[in-house]
């Protein structure tokens, strides 16, 4: 406890509070934790995009020869029905 600052009541002569003081950022364990839980965060949210983009390509062969199948049944439905 010696190493905090003495708490300090502020007035005016009028008798109002003193504003608080700026706050100087924190102790450094405190910035490196909050640095931290920003990288963190950031990663997190990079490796959930490159999951989503992932998925996304592995997707696309997929659509592409389910559309394929779709438009070969549509022609051959529709040959069948101009032939009877």
């Amino acid at each position: 406890m010696r190493d905090q600052m003495p708490r300090v009541l502020d007035m005016t002569p009028e008798g109002e509070f003193v504003g608080r003081p700026a706050h100087r950022g924190g102790t450094w364990p405190l910035r490196v934790g909050i640095g931290a839980a920003v990288v963190a965060a950031v990663a997190g949210a990079l490796a959930v995009a490159a999951m989503f983009l992932w998925v996304a390509s592995v997707l696309i062969p997929v659509a592409l020869v389910a559309g394929g199948i779709a438009y070969v049944a549509l022609r051959y439905q529709a040959w069948r029905a101009r032939r009877l």
